[in-house]
């Protein structure tokens, strides 16, 4: 029986008059969506205001990996929320319970984190910890890559997006280019040509432009905002060992990938790598503001008293999220489920690719994919028109996605990783629908 159920026209009444109300009031800055307002959401589905159903593969920006208003943490967050608010430095039960059994899921040489509250104020935590450990005022981030948009953290990104207009960045910020396969400058043949080509590239680009003041070295495990690219394999473990080399600290953005969304805990780890810091966010709260940086003891511990704090991090209600989703990924197995169905995904999207003469390219690992929409497969053109016309029309088919990429014509697939295989293959006719019918 179809999950999906539209009954009006998208958009629906209710939500036409909130979107017009809405950009009245609040500035209009978000990214392009369908015209759809959300009322309420439960597993993979979500439902707007005027009754329409759909099947979500945004996860609300690869958050909710738990699913929608998981009944577990749902009843956790209303039991803290009865009895704490905030407590801001002084430790609750909860806060230390959440701290304990965050370090007991991290890779064994992370033995220590700190709770902060978004995704970015981890980038900018990693930041300060960087140059205090070593001395040194230098980082190596990447072209494409999406840290943030404060300070610090759109400094050391590699999108324009957020630094267009805003005057000098962060000095210090040395961004080398990163291997993006399906586009490769160097017209590799294979990827490890490609993966050669870069760290050359990489060598030739600290060379020119550092002061020798190597500190350390941020990179994603994909680059998410850029297009889900995913690097060759063995590329980030050379360079983890190119970072090793220089006595640089190694730090892994894990805001996105992390919290089974790769089909493992930490997806970093599908690579054997070993870093210093790693930034969480997103999953670690699926729908709660909360976000930690967890690194290596003797690396946090450069740290003196009262230098890293946050308003909100650490509050009972966060911790008693933390807790709660580690608990739900644990008895659902979670990660393992994200690995089945996102094979199955995988499979019907390629199949999709060899009928579509639009879709360039499929990637992804997990349940994170990119779809690359192209106007002609040969040349690569990007086609950021057809995305939008996708988003509008699985929209009126009942399927919510979102768009990334540099040249902004990737789609992005990133449902909650309790989607079931009957959801999968739901979604997946509507995609295959829509693809088929641009033009």
């Amino acid at each position: 029986m179809p999950i999906v159920n539209i009954k009006t026209s998208i958009p629906g009444p209710k939500s036409k008059e909130l979107v017009e109300r809405w950009l009245k009031v609040e500035a209009d800055s978000t990214g392009y969506q369908a015209p759809v307002v959300w009322d309420r959401g439960r597993g993979v589905t979500v439902t707007d205001v005027d009754g329409n159903t759909y099947l979500d593969w945004t996860s609300g920006v690869l958050v909710t990996n738990v699913g929608h208003a998981h009944p577990h943490l749902v009843k956790a967050l209303q039991e803290a929320t009865g009895r704490l608010l905030n407590n801001y430095e002084c430790p609750s039960a909860q806060r230390v319970m959440a701290a304990e059994k965050l370090v007991g899921v991290l890779p064994e040489h992370m033995r220590k984190c700190f709770f902060l509250s978004t995704g970015s104020e981890t980038v900018e935590a990693a930041i300060r910890i960087m140059k205090r450990k070593t001395g040194r005022f230098e980082l190596v981030g990447f072209q494409g890559g999406f840290h943030g948009r404060t300070y610090a953290a759109a400094s050391i990104g590699g999108l324009a997006g957020p630094k267009r207009g805003y005057g000098p960045v962060m000095p210090g910020c040395i961004r080398a280019p990163f291997p993006y396969f399906y586009r490769c400058p160097f017209g590799s043949k294979t990827e490890d040509e490609c993966v050669a080509k870069h760290l050359e590239l990489l060598d030739d680009t600290v060379r020119a432009n550092s002061a020798d003041s190597l500190a350390g070295l941020i990179v994603e495990p994909y680059q998410g905002a850029a297009g889900f690219i995913f690097p060759p394999q063995g590329y980030l473990k050379q360079l983890e060992a190119w970072a090793r080399q220089r006595d640089m600290l190694f730090t892994i953005d894990e805001v996105q990938s992390s919290y089974g969304r790769m089909g493992t805990q930490w997806g970093h780890t599908l690579e054997g790598l070993e870093p210093d810091l790693m930034c969480i966010g997103k999953g670690i709260g699926s729908g709660y503001p909360v976000s930690a940086i967890a690194g290596r003891a003797e690396v946090l511990d450069c740290l003196g008293k009262g230098e890293m704090s946050s308003t909100a991090g650490g509050n009972p209600v966060g911790s008693a999220a933390v807790i709660a989703v580690l608990e739900i990924m644990e008895r659902e197995n979670l990660a393992a489920n994200a690995q089945k169905i996102g094979s199955l995904i995988i499979e019907r999207l390629k199949a999709t690719r060899e009928k579509c003469a639009h879709l360039g390219d499929v990637r992804g690992r997990g349940l994170v994919m990119g779809l690359e929409l192209v106007k002609n497969k040969k040349t690569k053109e990007p086609a950021p028109e057809l995305v939008r016309q996708a988003i509008d029309r699985c929209a009126r088919n009942g399927l919510l996605i979102g768009s990334v990429g540099i040249f902004g014509n990737v789609i992005r697939v990133a449902p909650p990783l309790v989607i079931t295989e009957a959801e999968a293959h739901e979604s997946c006719d509507i995609m295959d629908k829509v693809l088929l019918s641009l033009a």
